[in-house]
């Protein structure tokens, strides 16, 4: 699988010029295999960003967009995914009073989906806290979160989010209300008993069996690309490798392998997925 028989894609990873391998991480990524990859916002603090209002993240948005073009150079399809992580809220509301901070984070979220519409990104990203917080900024993380499903229903496209590592079952509600596809929300770093479409951790020992199965999920390294972090989550290598040792050890077959890595994203962000 070296040379790219069928397409390969990470649904989830981070390429940072700056901080991080950058573009070695992508020929790494290319030479197992990988083929396509969503490559979603990092936070602003890996850009040296303090955001004092949402314009300050476009320059976030403009640097992903940037890369994933320079990715495009080296041969991988990228996709750019928009948003804002919920760690965010945390750092703001050191800073600002906590109604501010949910302004600010919706309010670069609906920037975000500018640029979704404006047909230069393919999704959005939010979410809510994953450690303990307060009750109150739950309350607020979820007001955000729903603010972006809302702006995902408008825009027609999909919406991963970071949470909790469980079910997040209360965000179908949220979707349903919003009116928003309920498979169109994808749970990154995702437990199989999700009723959210899962993007799974490539070294899941549970994917095979829902690859073979024709359920509706993705796979993702979550590369953080950060030099201080050498291959967290883990390495930009992974999906691609698992991929292949799935299939030579017939854990899945060229069928299930096709579904998760081109049909799936395909039905999911409205892209096309090609050799």
């Amino acid at each position: 699988m070296n040379s790219p028989d069928i397409p390969i894609t990470d649904d989830h990873i981070h390429i940072d010029r700056a901080n991080g391998r950058g573009m070695e991480a992508v020929k790494d990524f290319k030479r197992s295999g990988g083929t396509h990859m969503f490559l979603v916002t990092k936070p602003s603090w890996s850009h040296g960003i303090s955001p004092s209002c949402g314009e300050d993240f476009r320059e976030v948005f403009e640097e992903t967009i940037k890369t994933a073009a320079l990715i495009r150079e080296e041969e991988v399809v990228a996709f750019p995914v928009l948003g804002v992580h919920p760690a965010e809220f945390t750092k703001l509301s050191q800073r600002m009073p906590q109604g501010e901070a949910e302004s600010l984070m919706c309010d670069a979220l609906s920037i975000a989906a500018g640029y979704v519409k404006e047909g230069r990104a393919v999704g959005l990203k939010s979410g809510r806290p994953h450690y303990p917080v307060e009750d109150e900024v739950m309350e607020s993380s979820n007001r955000v979160l729903r603010h972006a499903i809302r702006l995902a229903a408008e825009c027609g496209c999909a919406l991963q989010i970071h949470a909790e590592s469980g079910p997040c079952k209360d965000v179908v509600i949220m979707a349903e209300e919003e009116k928003m596809p309920v498979f169109k929300v994808v749970k990154h770093f995702a437990i199989p008993e999700t009723p959210l479409t899962p993007s799974m951790l490539a070294k899941h020992d549970a994917i095979p069996a829902m690859a073979n199965s024709g359920r509706l999920m993705t796979m993702e390294s979550d590369y953080m690309d950060d030099n201080s972090r050498p291959g967290a989550v883990i390495g930009p290598r992974s999906v691609p490798r698992h991929t292949r040792k799935m299939l030579e050890s017939g854990l899945i077959d060229i069928e299930a392998a096709f579904k998760v890595h081109k049909d799936n994203p395909e039905k999911i962000y409205d892209v096309e997925i090609s050799l």
